[in-house]
This record gives structure tokens, C-alpha cells and sequence, in this order.
């Protein structure tokens, strides 16, 4: 366990660093490309200050609207989705069930009739009332319906520690 623990944390540790690295150095990219196209547009003289402004301030745009667009693209991305997940996952692997069991009480004595879609629930497995499908959540999440049959009633199953 101790093995799986500490790989798991190195694991996050360089996530974590590959995160930090890529985010600074985007930044510094993209003021660097405004400087080097400043430069280029000066040095070649040719371009009276009006247009080079006007050239600059179509630039920032052009990026700004990049920016905007892969920003929302992030938010719809499957790949980042599958690897927050996996993520909450290994944490999942690591946590203390029997401390999550007594933070989730409280819930189960509120959710007494079951989760409904809609709902919000934290860490555990989710069985349909339909169909017995199982649904594991790793974080706070709104119940969605089954993928299996498309019901909305829900029991939650007990972690076992």
C-alpha cells in the first residue's frame, strides 16, 4: 500500500509540475511572439506608426480570441474529463473509506427515499433502482441518469474499508 500511495503521489507531483511548467511558459510565449512581432514590424520601417498600431492592436485580438476559444475547448475536452477522473480515482484508491462512510451519513439519513437525478452526491457507488447498475462518483457530482437504463432513482451502496 505504501508503494501504491507513494507512486500515486509522484504521479500527482508531476502532473502537478507539468501544469505549473506549461502555464508559465505559455505566458512568456505569447507576450515573447508580441515583442518579436513589434520588432520585426519596426525594424522593417516600412509600416507607418498608424498601421502599426493598428496591426498590434489586431494581433492581440487575433490572440485573445485564440485564447477564448481554447479555453472553452479545455472546458468540453473528454481527454481532461478521462484524466481528472482517473485522477479522483487514484486518490479514491488511497482515502480512509471508513472516515468518507461517516462524512457521507449525514446524506444517506437526508436521501432516505434514495438520490434522485439532480441531486448532489458525494464520494461512493450509486445503484439504479431499475436496472442494479452501479455508478461510482470519486468527487461531489450531480446525479445524472443510468447509462444503462436511463432511470432516475438511485441507493447508494456502502464503502467497504
Amino acid at each position: 500500500m505504501n508503494k501504491s500511495t507513494s507512486r500515486i503521489q509522484q504521479v500527482y507531483q508531476q502532473l502537478h509540475d507539468w501544469l505549473e511548467d506549461t502555464q508559465a511558459h505559455e505566458i512568456r510565449s505569447v507576450v515573447e511572439l508580441i515583442e518579436q512581432a513589434k520588432a520585426y514590424a519596426v525594424a522593417a520601417e516600412q509600416i507607418p506608426a498608424q498601421k502599426l498600431q493598428q496591426f498590434m492592436a489586431n494581433l492581440k485580438y487575433d490572440l485573445s480570441d485564440f485564447y477564448q476559444q481554447y479555453q472553452a475547448d479545455i472546458k468540453h475536452s473528454l481527454y481532461l474529463e478521462v484524466l481528472n477522473e482517473s485522477l479522483w480515482a487514484s486518490l479514491s484508491q488511497i482515502t480512509d473509506r471508513s472516515q468518507v462512510e461517516w462524512s457521507e451519513l449525514m446524506d444517506d439519513f437526508q436521501h432516505q427515499d434514495g438520490y434522485h437525478v439532480g441531486d448532489y452526491v458525494g464520494f461512493g457507488q450509486l445503484q439504479c433502482q431499475n436496472c442494479q447498475h452501479n455508478i461510482s462518483y470519486y468527487h461531489a457530482s450531480v446525479v445524472a441518469e443510468c447509462i444503462a437504463c436511463g432511470g432516475k432513482d438511485f441507493y447508494r451502496l456502502s464503502l467497504t474499508p
